[in-house]
This record gives C-alpha cells, structure tokens and sequence, in this order.
C-alpha cells in the first residue's frame, strides 16, 4: 500500500527512474527547480537535494523571497518511490491564482491507480497539523485526472484563473 514519507536518501535510485518517466515534464510537489536531473544522479548531490527538500518546512530556511515554506513529501510502496507530493505552508498572490497550497505528480507508470487521491487523502492532516484548516488546491482546466482527485476528496470548485480550476477543502 503507498504511504508518504519525508524525502530518503535510501530512494535515490527509484527517485531517479521516477523523475525520468517524466522526460523533462515539470514534477508538481517535487521541489526540483534549480537542481539539475545530471547532478542528483550523485549519491551526494542527491543527499544534498533531500537535505535541502526536509529544511525546506523551516521558516528560517533560506529560500527564494518569492517562495514560501513547503513541507516535501514523497509516495512511496515498499522501496519504490511513485511521486511527491507539496505542501506550501502559506500563499503568495501567484500561489492564491494560480499554485495552491498542494501540488503533487505520480510518476507516468503508477498513475491511475488512485496513488494521488490517497496521497491528498493523506496530506490534508498533515496541512491541518501546520496549521492550515481551508486547503486550496488547482489543477489545469483540461486535467481531468487532477480534477477527479480534488473533488474526490472533498475540494468545492470556486472559480477559474489564468486556466487553473481552483478548489477548496475546508476544513482539512
């Protein structure tokens, strides 16, 4: 059965076949802007990285001024790592219109499976832990899949922008 679990070092080789299914497609949750795909492929780059994603929760964490805190977490079954998942500790004006304060992907090969639905499923007493009660999340317009897993666990459908649906859990 998948579980979340904070980003492991002990995961690298599955984390690194996972990101390749996306064939440099962006990886929602996955915190792997500014790092390059040929440096995490070293053990210690790669350490680096998930150090990095862990300190990331911490408000001290120095972090790009247009980002905000996010807890990283990544969906694993047994020793296979199958996406991420994020949760952003509070909402810029970008992440009100357009990002939310979760953004997950599964890897092509595990998707509809229902694996992101029960990572949301599982995430959303982790955000009521950080303190956060209404959850907003976005997917595309044309992301039916997304869309399904947001209303599947609960998200009320308020509006679109910028061609993201947004969605409300309250409550979480």
């Amino acid at each position: 059965m998948a579980r979340l679990i904070a980003p492991d070092v002990s995961y690298h080789s599955s984390w690194l076949e996972g990101a390749a299914e996306f064939d440099g497609a962006r990886q929602d949750g996955a915190g792997t802007e500014g790092w390059q795909m040929e440096e995490l492929k070293d053990p210690q780059w790669f350490s680096r990285f998930v150090d990095w994603l862990v300190k990331d929760a911490l408000p001290e964490s120095p972090r790009n001024p247009a980002h905000v805190p996010c807890t990283y977490l990544w969906v694993v079954e047994g020793g296979t790592f199958l996406g991420s998942l994020a949760i952003r500790h509070e909402l810029t004006d970008f992440l009100l219109n357009e990002g939310g304060h979760i953004g997950y992907s599964v890897k092509p090969s595990a998707r509809r499976r229902g694996h992101a639905a029960k990572a949301l499923a599982h995430a959303l007493p982790i955000a009521r832990e950080l303190g956060i009660t209404r959850v907003l999340l976005t997917c595309d317009e044309d992301n039916f899949a997304s869309r399904a897993t947001i209303e599947k666990n609960g998200g009320a459908y308020e509006d679109s922008r910028n061609g993201k649906r947004r969605y409300w859990i309250d409550d979480a």
